[in-house]
């Protein structure tokens, strides 16, 4: 980092972190993410100038205490990533099984990183960085949607007591290659009908919510009353 700055090294460093925190805030803010443009923006543009600052407050260290206080420079980007830390934690939500907000909280600390390398004079450091981050946020888009994950889905099937047997629900169920997280079953006496619930966890892609084949041809046997899936 220079002891000097040039208004000319305070543009390049402004317009690179302008560029690249766009081109992430851009994609994020084209899916209808939060943390788009303008929040990608604004953190990193933060970051950049709290290091440009420190950079311009560098030739004021050292000093005799008679003069200047000798400034500790590198607490002003440490508190900005402390402030980003609290900015990300308000963005992830926990509802059940599910946590939303993971990928926004990382792409404003990223940001915040980007913005201190170019504010700090690290340009090369700052442009790899760029690149590899819009490279993760958009060219792993179409590997993630191919992607198998892992969830937990809800089945009640309910049916007369001489149309299924336990035994040949859970084979349908093992068919479907669907595993039991937890169970209930319930016979009603006077109707002489069972009902199943169940916890289930499967591996699917992310944005498919079609009901297996097997539970498909399950719904449709005689003597089956209702079957209710729920992703």
């Amino acid at each position: 980092m220079p002891l000097t700055l040039s208004w000319t090294d305070v543009a390049l460093r402004i317009a690179l972190t302008v560029v690249a925190a766009g081109a992430i805030g851009y994609d994020r803010g084209e899916r209808g993410r939060p943390a788009g443009l303008r929040t990608t923006l604004l953190v990193a543009l933060a970051a950049c100038l709290a290091m440009i600052q420190a950079n311009l407050l560098m030739p004021t260290t050292g000093k005799t205490p008679d003069s200047f206080s000798v400034l500790d420079l590198m607490r002003l980007p440490l508190g900005i990533l402390t402030g980003v830390g609290f900015i990300g934690g308000g963005a992830i939500l926990k509802r059940g099984d599910l946590v939303l907000g993971v990928t926004t909280a990382a792409t404003l600390w990223f940001v915040t990183v980007v913005g201190l390398c170019f504010g700090g004079g690290q340009i090369g450091l700052g442009i790899a960085g760029s690149l590899l981050g819009v490279a993760i946020v958009s060219g792993l888009k179409l590997f993630e949607r191919r992607m198998k994950q892992e969830r937990t889905v809800q089945l009640s099937v309910k049916w007369r007591g001489d149309a299924l047997s336990q035994n040949e629900a859970m084979a349908l169920l093992d068919a479907a290659a669907l595993r039991i997280a937890h169970m209930t079953l319930r016979y009603e006496a006077e109707g002489g009908v069972c009902e199943l619930r169940c916890a289930l966890r499967e591996r699917a892609q992310p944005g498919r919510h079609d009901t297996p084949e097997a539970l498909v041809e399950l719904a449709q046997r005689p003597g089956v009353v209702a079957l209710e899936w729920k992703t």
